[in-house]
């Protein structure tokens, strides 16, 4: 199993430039098969999650190309299996885009449950839901079974904004007979790279970008060439990593619209930067403290669906609140594991009481020592990778596997800045 040796306490300056969002391109991957023309994804990200898409689309009989770094030709003419193999399946949560596609193109899609991060209970009920309004059977069992005839288009309400459900129910709706109306829709920026990939295709998706989307079937799509867009996930752990180690950064690639829910919730904690173009500056000489609410009250961070804070940086920026000079309140309340990696960060020198699995108090700035760690999921082991960049002393983090699911070629970004990080296996 690999490992990270780092010697933290070291000011990271210079230019980084942002990768491929990591949650486009999977789906976007999945959507390959509602084709049986070639698709060319480009900025695709070099990351484990991606490689076990990519490999499961192989395995239904697609054919994938790299022409160059970064670039996809997927192409799947004749799906031999509607089945998505175990072992990929266990790998990662995403596995369970395949489900729209597959039955929207052959009528039937076996899924074994799916893996991925451990950070509380992640319902199915939402894919269910939707397909099954869209004219799909299911049957339960040690797999998942969906069947259909014909998909037809529905007037859908969401019993939760669910990210991959809205993507399952928009890949089958857009070969299904009729009109879709998808309401309590998720409107991420990687839904929104879908859509747009789709209607390249020949889709006719209105209302992208907001929560009631609008679905007219068409009979066939056609191949294209879409460019993923920027991780914004990404950008807001590198803005996290500045801060945190006091140093001066640009981020290269940075899409303005999708960083605004974050600046308000860095700005709590006086980090603020500069954007010109789609180049971030994180300066040097931060504030670095707490901005209080009105009336001298402590201040909440808390996550919800798009628009709002991302769930993926609450650990990105609870990490990042140990620097801070001052109290935040961080509110976790969509996960209710998310927040369990606290404790490696209390070992560590971290002022942080954990209030319940949904809220923590956080205190700074702390002086955090060197420990050894395991990465428990993508963003928690980011957070601990940042934890170790500015602690004293050297810390080790096991189980990195985790963290390059989602971080494209990390250690060498990071060293190009001055990290004194070593991967070892």
């Amino acid at each position: 199993m690999s490992e990270y040796l780092i010697d933290g306490g070291i000011p990271l300056n210079g230019t980084i430039r942002v990768s491929g969002n990591k949650n486009a391109a999977l789906p976007c991957i999945a959507a390959a098969l509602l084709t049986d023309e070639p698709v060319t994804l480009r900025n695709v990200p070099e990351i484990e999650d991606v490689r076990v898409m990519l490999d499961t689309f192989e395995a239904l009989g697609g054919k994938v190309e790299t022409p160059q770094p970064n670039v996809k030709k997927l192409h799947l003419p004749d799906i031999k299996s509607s089945e998505i193999p175990t072992e990929q399946a266990k790998k990662i949560r995403a596995s369970i885009l395949f489900a729209g596609p597959l039955l929207a193109r052959t009528g039937k899609v076996i899924l074994p449950p799916p893996g991925g991060d451990v950070i509380g209970r992640r319902r199915l009920d939402t894919h269910f839901l939707a397909l099954t309004e869209l004219g799909s059977k299911v049957k339960v069992g040690d797999s998942f079974t969906f069947s259909a005839k014909s998909l037809k288009g529905a007037d859908i309400f969401l019993d939760e904004a669910s990210v991959t459900a809205t993507e399952n129910a928009i890949m089958a709706a857009v070969l299904a007979k009729g009109k879709t109306i998808l309401t309590n829709a998720a409107s991420e920026p990687h839904v929104q790279d879908l859509c747009r990939m789709l209607v390249q295709m020949g889709a006719q998706i209105d209302g992208i970008g907001s929560n009631i989307l609008t679905i007219t079937g068409v009979k066939k799509l056609s191949g294209c060439d879409f460019e993923i867009g920027p991780d914004f996930m990404e950008v807001g752990s590198f803005i996290g990593l500045a801060a945190a180690t006091g140093g001066d950064l640009h981020i290269e690639g940075a899409r303005a619209q999708d960083m605004r829910p974050a600046k308000i919730a860095f700005g709590k904690l006086g980090i603020v930067w500069a954007q010109e173009g789609n180049i971030i500056h994180v300066p040097k000489n931060q504030p670095m403290e707490v901005n209080h609410d009105l009336g001298g009250m402590i201040p909440k961070i808390d996550d919800s669906p798009w628009p709002g804070f991302p769930p993926d940086l609450i650990s990105i920026i609870i990490v990042t609140a140990t620097q801070i000079d001052g109290t935040v309140l961080i509110h976790e309340k969509m996960y209710e594991s998310r927040m369990f990696f606290v404790d490696k960060l209390i070992g560590m020198g971290a002022r942080i009481v954990l209030c319940d699995p949904h809220r923590a108090v956080v205190t700074g700035p702390a002086k955090l020592h060197g420990s050894e760690l395991t990465s428990p999921d993508v963003r928690a082991g980011m957070a601990m990778l940042i934890a170790a960049m500015c602690a004293q002393g050297k810390s080790v983090i096991r189980n990195v596997y985790q963290i390059e699911r989602g971080y494209e070629h990390l250690t060498e970004r990071l060293t190009a800045l001055g990290a004194r990080i070593q991967r070892t296996e």
